[in-house]
């Protein structure tokens, strides 16, 4: 197949000799599909979008998929560029952060390290009740003129490489059917319908698993305490509106309340460490929490709490070899790639991925090259999804220390909030002058985060080998994000809207906030492990990056963390 840059323009609907046509085919109408017709005709009203959708609308709340935690791409996305504030204000839940218990085989939470916010941070996120959101999206885009046809199953795909319309052949209410499209986007989810007929399926070398299920009620961890001051610790007591981690060593359990009264739950854990076949039905995940999460397994023992559904992925990450296609087609969502559910970057992925794609079919419709974008927003994505998936790669074994895990997020947080969030909630994605002229701060970054994950990594190992953990040291402590002044300024920060000077000289001080706390952490693993450099990288490690920023020439500078961050309190 050729992808060329001299495609002809897109055609009006008019012109294509079918008796269905349409400026843009979407196959599926889940939460990527559907958020991407919205875009597309709040873009361009005049442009013709069709989404066929596999399942009848409408869809069921709680039970019906996961990924409801928003971050805050994908939260600036549904609220801002989608403009759906009001219903995630009033139909969603407001998101107290992310919040980590260090609680593998305890029953006395309240006792063991606690990463979260004591108050909310000013960048709002949601959980997403996605039966709810998806009822909802199916009712906005029929409200904005999109044709979005449910319970519609694609027969046929012949795709055209010559500018020629692409035609889908689909069943519909008992007959089939033929449409005309000038632009096909993918949105099928692990269907993956356009990734199956270009054999475009690529894997991944992170192997983890994941398991979940949903259960009436709410389960709020507040109940697990009877210490006032413990539960007083959070401003409002709401512990429950956080995206809950209970972690250890190879493992993390999310708890997730749902606007509809259910709670989401699920295990996600390193394949080696926890093997699937101990936890893929109902009762043998029951079994392995009363082994791992005592505490939590307890309070869904209560009546109240009855099973919904249960389900499980083996190998959930996956790669794409390409998702963007100058013979007008393009993938987005899991019909493209898929990551690690840790940070809940999924609904990130679709609003980025589907603001690339209208802005190459706005190009095209323009009548402008965009052969060559479809080239360069490909490897930018790609880029996103691979500095991304650094976070996750070979880290699982980390998840049960309390003494490095939380340095663990607050880097990962920084690295996210420094460089890629600021991007896109500051409308900078698709400006590409721009992009060339930040690409030493975002090669820096990215060279300081595969870095730094290897000395968290190794400073984890050490731990592990020495016993060094300080297990006993750590119960009991609050690690507060929201008191820490520059991690809270940098998430308020992500509001600002600033002309591209600005946002340069922006990108610049947070790669400089990256580079102060790589130092930190440099200088505390030493602290800690006296002959940690042997285990870096001589070339690539921390030490060397930061060269002449050696740890032992700033130890009178302004420290980014607390000695109690480092359990030295």
């Amino acid at each position: 197949m050729t992808t060329t840059a001299s495609s002809p323009p897109i055609s009006s609907s008019a012109s294509l000799s079918s008796a269905e046509n349409a400026d843009v085919v979407v196959l599926g109408g889940g939460l990527a599909g559907l958020s991407l017709a919205i875009q597309l005709k709040r873009r361009d009203p005049s442009m013709s979008v069709t989404v066929l959708e596999r399942r009848a609308h409408p869809v069921p709340e709680a039970a019906f998929k996961v990924g409801e935690s928003t971050v805050e791409i994908g939260a600036h996305y549904f609220a801002n560029v989608l403009g759906l504030r009001e219903h995630l204000d009033t139909r969603q839940l407001r998101k107290f952060g992310f919040r980590f218990f260090f609680s593998d085989g305890r029953r006395d939470i309240d006792r063991c390290t606690e990463l979260g916010v004591s108050e909310i941070l000013p960048t709002p996120s949601w959980q997403i009740d996605r039966g709810r959101f998806e009822n909802f999206l199916g009712e906005e885009a029929q409200r904005y003129g999109v044709r979005f046809l449910d319970g519609a199953v694609v027969r046929e795909l012949d795709m055209a490489d010559d500018g020629a319309p692409h035609r889908i052949g689909y069943e519909h209410d008992g007959a089939m059917h033929r449409i005309a499209a000038t632009w096909v986007v993918d949105a099928s989810g692990r269907a993956g319908l356009l990734k199956r007929k270009f054999e475009l399926a690529d894997g991944s070398d992170h192997d983890a698993n994941a398991v979940w299920w949903r259960v009436d009620g709410k389960i709020d961890p507040n109940l697990w305490s009877d210490d006032a001051d413990w539960r007083a610790r959070c401003t409002p007591p709401d512990r429950w509106r956080s995206t809950n981690h209970m972690c250890g060593d190879g493992y993390w359990f999310w708890l997730i309340p749902l606007s509809s009264g259910a709670h989401s739950l699920g295990i996600v854990c390193d394949a080696a460490m926890h093997p699937l076949d101990t936890m893929n039905t109902h009762e043998k995940a029951m079994a392995w929490l009363r082994t791992h999460q005592p505490r939590v397994a307890d309070a869904l023992s209560a009546p109240e709490h009855m099973l919904q559904d249960f389900a499980f992925f083996r190998k959930f990450s996956y790669a794409c070899k390409r998702v963007f296609s100058g013979d007008r087609w393009a993938l987005t969502g899991e019909a493209g790639v898929f990551l690690d559910p840790f940070y809940s970057p999924g609904s990130d992925f679709i609003a980025i991925s589907n603001t690339l794609i209208c802005d190459l079919i706005a190009k095209d419709r323009d009548g402008a090259p965009f052969a060559p974008y479809a080239e360069i927003y490909q490897q930018l994505y790609f880029g996103f999804y691979e500095n991304t998936m650094t976070l996750y790669r070979g880290q699982y074994p980390l998840f049960g220390d309390a003494q490095v895990m939380p340095l663990k997020v607050i880097w990962d947080y920084t690295y996210y909030w420094a460089l890629l969030a600021p991007l896109f909630c500051g409308d900078k994605l698709t400006e590409v002058s721009l992009l060339g002229r930040l690409r030493p701060q975002f090669e820096r970054g990215r060279a300081l985060n595969i870095a730094a994950q290897a000395l968290l990594r190794a400073w984890g190992e050490a731990n592990r080998t020495t016993g060094a953990s300080a297990a006993d040291a750590l119960d009991g402590r609050l690690l507060d994000q929201f008191r820490i002044e520059w991690f809270h300024e940098m998430n308020r920060a992500l509001h600002d809207m600033l002309d591209n000077r600005a946002f340069q000289q922006r990108i610049a001080q947070n790669v400089a906030r990256m580079e102060d706390l790589a130092t930190e952490l440099l200088q505390r693993a030493r602290d800690a492990h006296p002959y940690i450099d042997a285990a870096l990288d001589a070339e690539t490690g921390m030490a060397a990056l930061l060269g002449a920023a050696s740890p032992n020439d700033r130890a009178t500078a302004e420290p980014s963390l607390r000695a109690v961050w480092y359990a030295a309190a």
